[in-house]
């Protein structure tokens, strides 16, 4: 019987086409002994030759999450310390001496700039509220409006002071200027001068310190770097946002004839004859002054002195005693010069026509010049460094003022008084005895009379319409009033504080753009937007023409006090 070849032996030839290699573990097909022999080993030229020991010595190698090529000097900035802080690297001991040439103020507008795009990144959605949101449902609402919050602006420095004056920047319409004090007479500590920019909602662009509470400010119309603020101590200063100490140029003194009250109300005015910078201020100590700019020093002259009437005691000897009528808000009128109200913690309001004196210059003094003296209406002083024997004052510096008018406006302290931006006989007051009124001046009644249910501390007239105007009062709530849409109630009334215990102290509306800043008593600024219906203009009707300005502003008002003369006249 032939044997049989074994089984495995079959296998192994019929595999023979395919082999594994051993070293690489992978199967390679017919061919495989020429192309490896064809392949030569490229060293390159750097390439150490190490030995079998080396060859054979291992390395432990730990693997981590960092990143060995990422940089270790990280700089962050944080938004909470309102710094940049670095991640420090490994650290060793160094020492050199270095010379600084370069001062880091020379960056800090480029800081500032970077500053705006952050927060303008962070604060995005805000900003696209601010320029496109418009209230799709004041369609549907009955002739009424609402205030859409925007911004919120507040300082760590300035937490525990109320906001005690709001003014915009007559040049940078998003520029506006915060006084912080206190309204406590009991709780009198220091005051802060803010400027903030809607531009940088997160840190103010300008910052002063005062020893004294802030209680009112100004700022120039032509010269808009010029901000003039009054003290709770009765001093008042000015401040140059050009010059950066912190030190204002101009400051009042005892010596000088600073208030011996609180400072309630500082406003500019026009340029004296001699083209010097000069406003004018009013206080609880009964005085309204007029301050001047003079090279390096304020000058003062008292306009009026406040007296309550009804309140002289004739005393021995003839003498008599006055009442101070304390001062508390004014405002000049937009035409005519020098005629302004004047609001007091009795509750009147003054009108006052002042009447600006005559300037008597002298000339030398020598028996020989005794005819030179002339009354001048522009004069102009001579250089007396070059003429040492002569002399020129002022001699006549009073002002002679006429009370015109006395309005039995509230039962409590008028808080502000302000005209009508369009209407020259028109005003309004508000009180803390809860009233806002609206008055022509040439009636001794008022037009308009408005019950708040709370205090009210500041009212202001909208810079686009005759008729519209904002209200604030203590319980936190904001009111904007058309007397052309409804004359008998508010067509808004928003709480705008988060808190009861709030109570907002100011309102502003922005020169430009249709929003309102309020502040309130804990040093918070609310940026808010007026809604369509709270800024209505007049339609356009077919084939006529939109009329806008001055005059339609005036002519709308007018109907309203109409209406009201003739109900009065009747009655």
């Amino acid at each position: 019987m032939p044997l049989k070849a074994p089984r495995k032996q079959s296998v192994s030839m019929g595999r023979g086409a395919r082999k594994r290699d051993e070293d690489s573990g992978t199967e390679v097909g017919e061919g495989a002994d020429e192309w490896t022999q064809s392949k030569a080993t490229v060293r390159p030229p750097d390439q150490l030759d190490l030995t079998d020991a080396e060859l054979k010595e291992e390395f432990t190698r730990i693997l981590t999450a960092n990143n060995p090529h990422a940089p270790q000097n990280i700089v962050r900035y944080s938004f909470k310390d309102r710094e940049c802080q670095m991640e420090p690297p490994p650290r060793t001991n160094f020492s050199a001496t270095a010379n600084q040439s370069d001062d880091i103020t020379k960056v800090s507008q480029a800081a500032k700039i970077v500053e705006r795009m952050v927060n303008q990144n962070t604060y995005d959605d805000v900003a696209q509220d601010f320029k496109y949101y418009e209230d799709a449902a004041d369609e549907y609402r009955d002739q009424e409006g609402t205030l859409l919050p925007l911004w919120k602006f507040q300082n760590d420095k300035a937490k525990r002071l109320a906001v005690t004056a709001l003014c915009w920047n007559s040049k940078y319409n998003d520029l506006f200027a915060v006084g912080h004090g206190s309204y406590d007479f009991m709780k009198q500590s220091r005051g802060m001068l803010l400027l903030y920019s809607l531009k940088n909602p997160s840190f103010p662009e300008y910052i002063f310190s005062s020893d004294s509470g802030i209680m009112c400010l100004d700022i120039h119309v032509d010269h808009p770097y010029l901000v003039v603020v009054g003290h709770y101590d009765g001093n008042v200063a000015v401040y140059n946002l050009k010059k950066p100490h912190s030190q204002p140029s101009f400051r009042s003194s005892a010596k000088s004839g600073k208030h011996t009250d609180p400072v309630w109300q500082v406003k500019w005015q026009k340029d004296d004859m001699d083209h010097n910078l000069n406003f004018f201020s009013v206080s609880s100590d009964g005085r309204i002054v007029s301050w001047t700019l003079v090279k390096s020093e304020l000058v003062h002259t008292d306009v009026i002195k406040l007296k309550v009437e009804g309140s002289t005691t004739e005393v021995s000897e003839g003498l008599e005693l006055h009442t101070v009528g304390c001062g508390t808000a004014f405002d000049f009128h937009k035409e005519i010069d020098y005629m302004f109200l004047v609001g007091t913690e009795e509750g009147k309001i003054y009108k006052v026509k002042q009447h600006r004196p005559h300037q008597l210059l002298i000339g030398p003094l020598g028996p020989e010049h005794l005819g030179s003296l002339k009354y001048l209406t522009n004069p102009v002083l001579t250089d007396l460094s070059a003429h040492q024997f002569c002399k020129a004052s002022w001699c006549s510096k009073s002002y002679s003022s006429q009370f015109l008018d006395t309005y039995d406006a509230h039962n409590m302290a008028v808080d502000a008084v302000t005209w009508n931006p369009y209407h020259t006989k028109v005003f309004m007051s508000c009180s803390s005895d809860w009233t806002v009124k609206i008055w022509d001046h040439t009636i001794k009644t008022p037009m308009f009379i408005y019950d708040l249910n709370s205090a009210v501390g500041d009212v202001s007239w909208a810079p686009y319409s005759s008729t519209v105007f904002a209200a604030v009062t203590t319980d936190g709530k904001a009111h904007v009033f058309d007397l052309a849409i409804n004359k008998y109630e508010a067509i808004c009334n928003q709480p705008v504080v988060a808190k009861k215990k709030n109570k907002i102290t100011h309102v502003q509306f922005n020169p430009i753009y249709p929003i309102i800043i309020v502040g309130d008593d804990r040093g918070h600024i609310t940026c808010l937007k007026l809604s369509p219906n709270l800024r209505k203009m007049p339609k356009e009707k077919k084939g006529q023409e939109v009329q806008k300005g001055p005059a339609v502003e005036i002519t709308k008002l007018d109907k309203l006090l109409n209406l009201v003369r003739e109900v009065k006249t009747k009655t």
